[in-house]
């Protein structure tokens, strides 16, 4: 487990460790992505079916999983800030308490999407987003029961997960957004390979990473 009394080393005039200026500058990137995107979805709040089309009827549960999954993204980085564990638990806490409810807002309202509109599109592309929102779920739980048994090394280990599913809509929503993706195939082609793409290659890379660590 990891000593959080451990005096933190500080490499830079700022006060802060590389990795967490690293991370900062990550965060400011996540929260200009983010308010890109939440930003395109703006017509969904005229309400209206013209502005809504096939989501009229969840519209509702739209809004709050892009609500919800914009606090997720945005509050996900600062977690990681050792520093700010060292400085403050309760803020740190705070933030989790945040992201976990931010979390399962958006998840919630995913699991709803996935079962009624995503099949519109095709089953390839519902199907993936069930699984995706599975593992998005079932991580942030484990992270969460880790906390509360202070196993805090497992606790980090699955918030990174959780954190890498979170940050996978916006890789995905890149990826999509390349004008090279017009040329392999139309959305509902391209996007259930993007969609596991975005979430298992990065959890797959992140795994070896933990097994050569423990090898070391």
């Amino acid at each position: 487990m990891e000593n959080l009394n451990t005096p933190f080393k500080k490499n830079n005039i700022f006060g802060l460790g590389i990795s967490e200026l690293l991370t900062l500058i990550l965060w400011f990137g996540i929260i200009f992505l983010t308010w890109y995107f939440m930003h395109g979805a703006d017509h969904f709040l005229q309400l209206t079916q013209a502005a809504m089309e096939k989501y009229f009827r969840v519209k509702y549960i739209l809004i709050l999983h892009i609500t919800a999954g914009g606090g997720a993204l945005i509050s996900g980085p600062p977690q990681f800030l050792k520093s700010l564990l060292l400085y403050s638990p309760k803020i740190h806490r705070a933030l989790g308490y945040l992201y976990l409810l931010a979390v399962l807002g958006s998840s919630f309202t995913a699991v709803i999407l996935s079962f009624t509109t995503a099949y519109e599109v095709n089953w390839p592309y519902a199907f993936s987003l069930q699984v995706w929102v599975s593992v998005w779920i079932s991580a942030s739980f484990i992270a969460f029961r880790a906390a509360i048994k202070k196993q805090f090394l497992q606790h980090k280990q699955w918030m990174v997960r959780s954190y890498m599913v979170t940050i996978a809509f916006v890789i995905s929503a890149l990826i999509l957004k390349m004008p090279i993706m017009a040329r392999v195939g139309n959305m509902s082609e391209v996007s259930p390979s993007i969609f596991w793409f975005a979430w298992s290659v990065p959890l797959y890379v992140y795994q070896i990473i933990l097994s050569r660590k423990i090898k070391a």
